[in-house]
């Protein structure tokens, strides 16, 4: 989740929406108080496994943000977040621990604390398949192309062939790319229209 600036916080409140964003360093004394002062009101534990991976996430609430030095700086703020994951790695019979990470997140929602884990799992499902895709597997960070219109040129047409992947059925990006790159005939095969 993108770290939200307090001026867009406002603008979210004030357009009578909701906010769920990552609180990150840069935001100085606030943020250095929350890790202090975080006081976990509930919890909920969370194991998920796949791609040789173990992830354990610990997700836990505090409402109590009346101590924090300019909370009220914070449109609409009623919850913080704090998630603790740590991902165990299996290569061959070796067990790699990583170390445990945290992040923190700021609401204008006053959910239970399994409606925030979901939403923020929710998140992270769409940046990995659809972020992650577009900048490993296309290239799109490495891309030089800079002179206008082309970035928004190529960014269509790499949305284009993510769809028309994901339509033929494929899950795995990397592999309907090297398919799709084998050939003309393959590849107007493939997207056959229906």
């Amino acid at each position: 989740m993108h770290s939200i600036p307090k001026k867009t916080c406002e603008q979210i409140i004030t357009s009578g929406n909701d906010y769920l964003g990552a609180l990150k360093g840069n935001h100085g004394k606030f943020f250095k108080a929350l890790k202090l002062q975080f006081k976990p009101e509930t919890h909920i534990h969370s194991v998920e496994t796949g791609h040789g991976r173990v992830e354990r996430r610990t997700v836990s609430l505090c409402h109590d943000i009346d101590a924090l030095p300019n909370a009220d700086q914070w449109a609409g703020l009623k919850t913080i977040i704090r998630v603790t994951s740590y991902r165990h790695t299996l290569k061959g019979k070796c067990l790699f621990i990583n170390k445990p990470t945290t992040r923190y997140y700021i609401s204008s929602l006053n959910e239970s604390v399994e409606q925030f884990a979901q939403r923020i799992r929710n998140y992270w499902h769409v940046e990995n398949k659809v972020h992650y895709v577009r900048d490993v597997t296309q290239g799109e960070d490495a891309a030089r192309i800079r002179v206008h219109p082309l970035p928004n040129i190529f960014a269509l047409g790499r949305n284009l062939a993510l769809n028309l992947y994901r339509e033929q059925g494929f899950e795995n990006m990397a592999q309907a790319q090297r398919r799709a790159g084998q050939g003309f005939k393959l590849l107007k095969s493939l997207f056959r229209m229906k």
